[in-house]
């Protein structure tokens, strides 16, 4: 059990190396005239994802959840997967990568990395869907990784269409950035 409670441990201190990330590129993206868009819904993210951490070690602990290797190594592989994809993300986008939407006007969709594949528009949000099964299946906590799941696909529903709404202002042709 210990090992696990370093495993969710480990996530979050990833987590806080996201968050000085997202403060850097938001002073870049706030100098280069950016606005933010979907604040209302920022503090309930911060609180889900916050909450999956707490849930995934309590559960396990509090409910006596067992440990069975063949599941706990496949999803430690898929933790690792959504891991290396999220950090792809956040260097393909580079500055404009934050935990908060923020555009910056007049720059072109990145395509490069992950988003060069059109059919997928928020690859990231592939990584937190995957993290969000596998940290809490680590250990059998299939109530936290059920819970979290549907919450999240209902606040991946609002942000999503935040993100869409705030690129296509971004890709708007009347739009510029000063040089």
């Amino acid at each position: 059990m210990m090992w696990y409670g370093l495993l969710v441990a480990a996530v979050a201190a990833e987590r806080v190396a996201e968050l000085v990330v997202a403060r850097r590129n938001e002073r870049w993206s706030m100098a280069r005239g950016a606005t933010v868009a979907g604040e209302g819904h920022y503090p309930v993210m911060v609180a889900l994802h916050t909450g999956l951490l707490v849930a995934c070690f309590a559960e396990a602990w509090l409910a006596d959840r067992p440990f069975v290797p063949a599941l706990a190594w496949a999803m430690v592989f898929v933790l690792a997967l959504s891991q290396a994809l999220r950090w792809w993300c956040v260097h393909a986008l580079g500055p404009r990568w934050n935990t908060r939407v923020i555009v910056v006007p007049g720059l072109p969709l990145v395509t490069r990395g992950p988003y060069r594949l059109r059919w997928l528009r928020h690859p990231n949000y592939v990584a937190v869907v995957a993290e969000g099964v596998a940290l809490p299946l680590v250990h059998t906590a299939w109530v936290t990784a059920a819970v979290f799941t549907v919450l999240n696909a209902a606040l991946l529903a609002v942000r999503i269409r935040c993100e869409n709404r705030a690129l296509a202002v971004m890709t708007t042709p009347s739009t510029s950035v000063p040089a």
